[in-house]
């Protein structure tokens, strides 16, 4: 049972297997106490792999949904009579003001998760959480972002292409320039660039990283948080982190000039720099800095590499089912994988083609999916490129020189991916345009 630990939730490790039995244990401890229910509710969201906690008040009760492989599912909508109390607890463990009602505000407190009875890892883990409380009609909203540690994988794993795998290890072993990660938020973008991390870190280097806010701990590595309010953002902290003769830095996001301008100049002195930008492709990131006001003959010599990606779930091993693709997807593979590079090998596109299709069953939540991978698009800075750049060439013309020397979409390394048994047509369709 959790402890009235303000900042530490201690639970036990429930054996929670599907989203059905998560309900019914919720239900159970609804009739006990608040404790009880939020042991439950955080300790079957751990078990499931969902990535947040929605806890939403509305006209006729509470309804509970988590984040699991990207997708939300509902759990339960509870009584209202809970809901004050359940607000209360989860303030008070966050370090959140209980009297303020009309402001966002954010938090966060570690969970505690003692090892199952019957299993054989004996150490408790601990897994940091997020919290963000907003005013909505019926009362305030909370979403715990949950940030396990076992979300931090190797490089191997991220679901990069064997013939890019090669590649990206060269890149990163640099000693200057920049690796710039792209996507929208909830993209991978934090998990590429710390898996990058732990390639790196050795005790011959100083990483420093700067980061809003620090998601995952890393041994040997020195990781600082933007506070605006004191002064330390990411330009004034990009500064301090320069005279502390790094060998590789960490930016979690350009968002003005004046990072982006620092930023660049570290990875012309001599600093491997790794952050992430906003933008659709690979080829806009040179248009996203020229947009902010950078120029040109600074941008084309920093990049090394930029770095397209999204995220898609990837097919349940145990219920897959693959069939003959119809017309409409064969002519759509045929179509979109016709000009990839010859050595890229992918299955032949004929009548003995089959394709994954999802079913589902107990072990996936009946969604036919179970974990998530990575589509990448990467975007090589060679001479070529780079005094292409100096001419402020339009996004389309980078565009196709890049796919000209090799480039191949995030959208064609889905179908890729789904060629190969990984994902579907229909999640490469829901993360990406045609």
């Amino acid at each position: 049972m959790a402890e009235k630990i303000t900042g530490q939730v201690k639970i036990k490790r429930a054996i929670i297997k599907n989203i059905l039995a998560f309900k019914e244990e919720i239900i159970k401890s609804f009739n006990q106490e608040i404790t009880k229910t939020i042991e439950i509710i955080l300790g079957g969201s751990i078990i499931l792999d969902a990535s947040d906690i929605h806890i939403e008040p509305e006209e006729e009760g509470i309804k509970i949904r988590v984040r699991i492989d990207g997708i939300l599912h509902e759990v339960v909508i509870l009584d209202q009579r809970i809901y004050q109390i359940l607000l209360s607890r989860i303030k008070l463990l966050s370090g959140l003001k209980l009297n303020i009602i009309d402001k966002a505000q954010d938090g966060r407190f570690s969970i505690l998760v003692s090892p199952a009875e019957s299993g054989t890892n004996n150490k408790t883990e601990e897994i940091e959480t997020r919290v963000s409380v907003l005013p909505s009609q019926y009362g305030e909203s909370i979403v715990i972002r949950i940030l396990n540690p076992k979300s931090l994988i190797e490089i191997e794993d991220l679901g990069i292409r064997e013939d890019m795998l090669e590649i990206f290890k060269k890149e990163i072993k640099k000693p200057n320039g920049m690796i710039i990660v792209t996507g929208p938020t909830g993209s991978g973008k934090t998990t590429t660039l710390y898996a990058i991390l732990k390639r790196l870190e050795n005790p011959e280097i100083k990483i420093i990283t700067i980061e809003d806010p620090i998601e995952y701990h890393l041994e040997g590595i020195t990781q600082t948080q933007v506070a605006p309010e004191k002064g330390y953002d990411f330009a004034n902290g990009l500064r301090a982190i320069v005279r502390q003769d790094p060998d590789v830095i960490l930016v979690g996001e350009i968002r003005d000039l004046d990072t982006a301008k620092t930023a660049i100049q570290a990875a012309l002195t001599g600093h491997l720099v790794l952050t992430t930008l906003h933008t659709n492709d690979a080829a806009h990131t040179v248009a996203r800095l020229q947009a902010l006001g950078e120029i040109p003959i600074n941008i084309a010599p920093a990049i090394n590499i930029a770095i397209a990606q999204r995220l898609v779930r990837k097919i349940c091993k145990k219920c897959v089912k693959f069939l003959s693709p119809t017309n409409e997807e064969l002519e759509t593979l045929e179509k979109e994988l016709s000009l990839l590079p010859k050595e890229i090998k992918i299955p032949s596109l004929d009548k003995d083609l089959k394709i994954p299709k999802p079913t589902g069953c107990q072990f996936c939540n009946f969604t036919g999916y179970k974990g998530r991978i990575g589509i990448y698009e990467f975007f090589l800075v060679d001479d070529e490129i780079e005094n292409f750049i100096l001419k402020s060439p339009s996004i389309s013309d980078l565009k196709k020189i890049a796919e000209k020397k090799g480039m191949v979409s995030m959208r064609c390394d889905g179908l890729i991916k789904t060629l190969l048994g990984t994902t579907t047509i229909e999640e490469v369709n829901r993360v990406t345009s045609e």
